[in-house]
């Protein structure tokens, strides 16, 4: 593939996978939205600004900016369903749909599913009261 590499995400992270996909010489271009002052660095990088809440516009943004894949950073996004919706278009995207994410995304769930499938992970309950969580922590 060479071509047009959306990043999204504006943390650390972004920056480092900004500095790898630039160094390839299949991505000619990269966006990065909203990117940060090291990915506005970055060779080949350019930052732009998309409503990312919004997933209609970023599928409207990858057609008008001829995106070829998108790398998707925070968990956010993944969270709230970017992933289903660029591929729901037909944009080759790089990061888990909204179900898979959830594990990440949705802590209390995502100890429930450990726990029913025998995945080893530290003690934990699901508290709404603060008296009762305090109470927890001293055991």
């Amino acid at each position: 593939m060479k071509g047009v590499v959306l990043l999204v995400g504006s943390g650390g992270r972004e920056h480092a996978l900004a500095l790898s996909l630039a160094a390839s010489p299949s991505v000619t271009a990269l966006l990065v939205a909203p990117g940060n002052a090291g990915t506005g660095s970055v060779p080949k990088a350019r930052n732009i600004t998309l409503p990312l809440d919004g997933h209609k516009a970023v599928v409207e943004a990858c057609r008008e900016q001829g995106v070829d894949l998108v790398v998707v950073g925070p968990e956010d996004p993944l969270a709230a369903g970017l992933a289903n919706a660029l591929k729901a278009a037909d944009i080759k995207v790089f990061g888990p749909s909204k179900e898979a994410a959830r594990i990440e995304s949705d802590k209390a769930w995502a100890k429930t599913f450990m726990d029913k499938y025998d995945i080893p992970t530290a003690a934990h309950q699901t508290f709404t009261s603060p008296g009762e969580a305090k109470e927890f922590i001293k055991k």
